[in-house]
């Protein structure tokens, strides 16, 4: 063994205290590999050779099947970022997309973003009020709109003054009676025009950089406006690259996977870009995901891998226990379903398994980190730790770190019973927030505050036990519980409101109503049909209960925990929240 010579250490220290150093300063040295920004470029370059035969086959709401290969959509992308370029689309405009899981939107995905554009997803399924606030805080230039959506987004155009050109995907035009003023200047294109006028016309991709914005995502709004959350390129590609390795969705080679989770939230789980990573087919279902439909596809289609919120799965279930099924229903293809978006009973998961041989595993994630922060990949373990676990929201993805913190902003122990609040870090985590609002208080120390609450075992198994807040979450979609309680008290004749979440078999959670009314006030179906005009439709909760009072904490907030005691037994909490006559 070769001895050091001490000569050349003198007896400083590396400031950490471990060990010695070099007397002469320290440099760094540069490394040689090349110097390739991350970006979804990349990923289309994938798709336009690799896996250029994969297919991506769009199911449509007459149902009709379109099939095209991965080859043919990049140069239908390609022409489509040509069109939007000369609109006048360059680098960091926004270009909004109100649409379905279609080929359309994967081209509109791969053009907007391979321009240096930043993609806008826009939820239809939120109120009005919500899009506008969206549409205008983006500062969407253009949108790109879904025949069957024309309607909406007539309603609300001439409140968008940002937007310039609006691009029509599909044969409808809509009705035109979408009650807008008609005061927007917006010119309109047709995107089947805009693809066909680039075709066959070279298309030079401009350079870009991993740091740039490459998509503008909104949280459901569940305290106050929803926030903006915008991806760069590189936190797009990391997330492919962890989802799409051990660990991530289970996506392999040659898997036929059905989408069912829409475009507009979160990237759709991110599955536009994996399945380029992958080498897999990429099957939309477009609106219609119906159980009679979704088992049709997979029956058709052949699919071997499936993602969607718990309400799919557990509406497919029935529709495959329904003996009364005169079209045949087989699920024989399906190997894996990804299921996320509210946490999963494990009685769901276990009659997958035991009853169809399909393993139903779920997920964890948020708007801020993308899906798959945290995945339930558990093997069966003679510990019989298997479900106990499965039932847990999952273990911690690659690239992402957790924490759980006390009140006090204390870290505690990872032991898998200190409960708090759940934070988390990463290159896929949003360090801020879209627009000049002031969130800092949605960070700290350099961690995203999830707003969860729950435990983190020292092998990294999460459960999220509560919510730190009020908010609603039913089928996968979150509920403003203080927005509801706004409009409720928008009624002349509701005095106070308070909202809460109740369990619900299906939905996982519906919201139900506390409210004090005047004497002779409203019926619930009156309370609906004023709810309709406010918020959106699956928004309305499903009862209603008149009390005199509203139950209050120490600090004069509505006390939802008494609400919620209250709910779970009606009978004995009744005459403690002082119920009116007519309940």
């Amino acid at each position: 063994m070769t001895n050091v010579n001490s000569s050349v250490l003198d007896d400083a220290t590396f400031p950490n205290g471990g060990g010695t150093r070099p007397s002469k300063e320290a440099s760094t040295v540069d490394g040689l590999m090349m110097d390739t920004s991350l970006t979804t470029q990349l990923l289309f370059r994938r798709m336009q050779t690799v896996c250029g035969q994969r297919r991506v086959v769009t199911i449509t709401d007459d149902g009709r099947r379109m099939s095209q290969t991965f080859e043919q959509v990049s140069r239908r992308a390609a022409s489509f970022a040509q069109a939007l370029g000369s609109l006048g689309v360059c680098r960091g405009d926004r270009v909004g997309s109100l649409l379905w899981n279609t080929q359309e939107h994967v081209e509109t995905y791969y053009a907007t973003m391979g321009l240096g554009a930043v993609l806008h997803t826009i939820n239809p399924r939120l109120h009005d009020e919500q899009v506008i606030y969206t549409i205008n805080h983006a500062g969407d230039r253009v949108i790109v709109v879904d025949s069957s959506l024309v309607d909406q987004l007539d309603r609300v155009l001439d409140k968008l003054p940002s937007v310039e050109h609006v691009v029509i995907v599909g044969d409808g035009d809509g009705d035109g009676d979408g009650d807008g003023d008609g005061s927007t200047s917006a010119k309109v294109h047709r995107y089947s025009e805009m693809v066909t006028l680039g075709e066959g016309v070279h298309f030079e991709w401009p350079a870009l950089e991993e740091s740039w914005g490459a998509c503008l995502c909104y949280t459901s709004g569940t305290t106050g406006n929803p926030k903006g959350v915008l991806y760069t390129h590189r936190a797009i590609v990391l997330h492919a690259l962890t989802m799409a390795g051990v660990g991530g969705l289970q996506v392999q080679e040659g898997d036929r996977v059905l989408a069912l989770v829409p475009m507009f939230h979160s990237l759709g789980w991110g599955l536009p870009f994996v399945v380029t990573v992958t080498g897999s087919d990429l099957v939309l279902p477009g609106r219609n995901l119906g159980p009679e439909a979704v088992a049709r596809v997979i029956r058709d289609e052949r699919i071997t891998w499936a993602g969607g919120v718990p309400t799919l799965w557990m509406d497919l279930l029935r529709h495959v226990e329904d003996p009364s099924n005169k079209d045949p229903v087989d699920l024989s293809s399906l190997r894996m379903i990804l299921c996320g978006g509210a946490k999963v009973a494990v009685p769901l998961m276990r009659a997958y398994d035991e009853k169809l041989s399909v393993t139903l595993i779920q997920g964890w994630g948020m708007t801020e980190t993308l899906p798959g922060a945290a995945m339930s990949l558990d093997t069966p373990s003679p510990s019989g730790k298997r479900w106990p676990r499965r039932g847990q929201v999952g273990r911690v993805s690659p690239l992402y770190e957790m924490r759980i913190v006390d009140v006090d902003g204390s870290v505690l122990p990872a032991d898998g019973t200190s409960v708090g609040e759940v934070e988390i870090s990463g290159p896929i985590v949003a360090g801020s927030y879209y627009g000049p609002e002031d969130t800092a208080d949605k960070f700290h120390e350099g961690w995203l505050r999830t707003g969860d609450l729950g435990t983190l075992s020292s092998d990294g198994w999460l459960d999220i036990t509560d919510r730190a807040k009020d908010a609603i979450k039913s089928g996968g979609e979150w509920i403003s519980s203080q927005d509801l309680e706004s409009a409720l008290m928008a009624h002349p004749a509701v005095h106070e409101a308070a909202v809460i979440g109740v369990p619900d078999p299906r939905w996982s959670e519906r919201p139900a109503a506390y409210v004090v009314v005047s004497q002779h006030g409203p019926t619930d179906e009156e309370l609906r049909e004023h709810l309709r005009s406010h918020v959106a439709k699956w928004w309305i909760p499903d009862e209603y209960h008149r009390v005199d009072t509203l139950p209050r904490t120490s600090t004069g907030k509505f006390d939802k925990k008494e609400l919620r005691r209250h709910r779970e037994d009606m009978a004995g909490r009744l005459q403690k929240i002082s119920p009116a006559k007519n309940t």
